[in-house]
């Protein structure tokens, strides 16, 4: 049963703000003309609201069919709705849409396209504005080549309760071009579009040549759990906020966000979603225990979306749809930092270091430590440079949600560690044909502490430079002198610094794509990794 008919059983007691709706008979508040439907195979639903329950709603969509459903009562006081699910329409358009009551009002929505639809959401990086990127005036002066991706922004709002609808849209649907794409707000506000959103979709257009869909719902400076459903916060241990109070300001409480900017879209099918998030989960701007417990809290968080979203369609989302995000950036010109935002990516990947993986399936990533940006004017945390960022999550989009494997879409990762201990070397084996050095810095090992018996992932622990002496295609060869004295190597990290390296001068990157390795910590060397002679 979807999301929005267990709304129409439970009859939640609450009332959805619909100002912008002024007929009894309307379409819910995101589609409009202009808008992006999903394509085949899946299906594409459609609801709206009506006054008279149980009236005959007939649907029809140009050149694809004519289809009836029946208004029922709904979690609005003063109006039922009704859904038709669609048939499958492959790329394509533009079509009409119109829904007809048998007193003859009919609504129309024009301009349809059927492509892929991705939403776009997280904090202040995500909702960071085409206006300020670096290469802003190029995109803008060639949007007009883009006219198959459509956009729409959601307005900043929050809730207790999980709602059926947003109580106001940012930017309704619209074509791409120099307003649309452009902040119009003041300076301090960034209204729409999302850069890493629009260049990740004008990438993967660039690739798949259909229509694309692109929502952004994002709100500055918030973290993960505001984003969270009730289970996947429980799945953590924590719990929603109280239901029966007004929120208002920064939304610092768990499943606000979900509840109001996100919830409402369940009921849209669509293809996936990309996320930039987690500066405001890492310390010192988030709390030590918001840290820690954020490889649970984000692969929960896409949990419950994906639960959420395929129930919400009847099936017609993906239950593993694709999912995307991108590993932090970094922020001061500080190379001495190693809390806060090393944590948070080795926890974005669920303390696998890469993606897909075990714990999160059908998930991509673009890596961004080597994209700093310390003279942004938005300040470090906010790099300017999001085509970059906007090219590497399309390229990993590419490979994981369309299965394109003709290119690398990955940085290097290791596969096997040799440790030479007379020699006091490690060999790091990648699992990459193609490396490209172009720093010997970065690399750190930390010693077996027979004495003081601290472990490696301590805090506490003492890390010691371990520069690259050797390399070839597919392996490093790091050293470290006699740093360990009689004690063994137990633990090596890589690029283990909120800001690692200058831009683009990072240690390894793959000549393929030119793709950086992520970062990555291995505690606890394997014994069979030692060679003693």
């Amino acid at each position: 049963m979807s999301v929005l008919c267990k709304g129409f059983l439970l009859l939640v007691l609450f009332t959805t703000k619909l100002e912008a709706l002024d007929s009894k008979f309307a379409f819910a508040s995101y589609y409009g003309d202009h808008m992006v439907l999903q394509r085949g195979p899946q299906r594409a639903n459609v609801w709206g609201y009506a006054s008279e329950i149980n009236a005959t709603v007939t649907v029809s969509i140009t050149g694809v069919g004519q289809y009836q459903t029946s208004v029922v009562k709904g979690p609005f006081l003063d109006r039922g709705v009704w859904r038709i699910m669609l048939p499958a329409v492959f790329q394509g358009g533009p079509y009409v849409l119109t829904a007809e009551l048998v007193d003859g009002s009919s609504i129309t929505i024009k301009d349809i396209l059927f492509g892929d639809v991705w939403v776009c959401s997280g904090q202040s990086n995500m909702e960071f504005t085409l206006t300020h990127e670096f290469n802003a005036s190029v995109e803008f002066a060639e949007a007009i080549n883009y006219q198959n991706i459509r956009l729409f922004t959601v307005n900043h709002s929050e809730s207790g309760y999980q709602q059926f609808e947003f109580s106001s849209v940012e930017e309704r649907w619209s074509l791409p071009n120099n307003k649309t794409l452009a902040n119009t707000g003041s300076p301090a506000q960034w209204l729409y579009f999302s850069a890493v959103c629009w260049l990740y979709g004008k990438h993967l257009y660039e690739k798949l040549g259909y229509p694309i869909g692109l929502i952004a719902s994002t709100w500055g400076g918030t973290m993960v759990e505001s984003w969270s459903d009730d289970e996947s916060l429980a799945q953590c241990g924590l719990k929603p906020p109280p239901r029966n109070r007004t929120y208002v300001g920064f939304p610092k409480y768990p499943a606000l966000l979900w509840n109001s900017m996100v919830h409402p879209l369940v009921n849209y099918t669509i293809y996936g979603v990309i996320w930039y998030q987690g500066e405001a989960n890492a310390a010192p701007t988030g709390t030590p225990a918001m840290m820690n417990r954020y490889n649970c809290t984000f692969p929960a968080m896409i949990d419950g979306w994906r639960r959420q979203f395929h129930e919400g369609s009847n099936g017609e989302t993906d239950v593993l749809f694709p999912f995307g995000f991108v590993q932090l950036a970094p922020w001061h010109n500080n190379a001495t930092i190693t809390v806060g935002f090393p944590d948070i990516r080795w926890h974005q990947t669920a303390d696998y270091g890469y993606v897909p993986n075990k714990r999160m399936k059908n998930v991509f990533m673009a890596v961004a430590l080597d994209l700093p940006d310390y003279t942004s004017p938005f300040t470090g945390i906010h790099p300017r440079d999001k085509e970059d960022v906007g090219k590497r999550l399309a390229l990993a989009g590419l490979g994981v949600a369309y299965n394109h494997i003709d290119n690398r879409y990955t940085g290097p990762y290791p596969i096997h560690f040799q440790i030479f201990v007379a020699q006091n070397t490690t060999q790091i084996t990648y699992d990459d044909q193609h490396l490209d050095i172009r720093s010997k810095d970065g690399f750190e090992i930390c010693c077996l502490d027979q004495t003081t018996h601290i472990n490696c992932a301590d805090d506490k622990a003492k890390w010691y430079p371990a520069p690259i002496n050797a390399s070839d295609n597919s392996s490093v060869t790091i050293g470290y002198g006699g740093v360990c004295g009689s004690a063994l190597v137990s633990s090596i990290r890589y690029a283990w610094r909120e800001s690692p390296c200058p831009f683009k001068a990072c240690a390894v990157y793959t000549r393929l794509n030119d793709l950086p390795a992520p970062p990555f910590i291995e505690v606890l060397l394997s014994p069979s990794a030692f060679v003693y002679h």
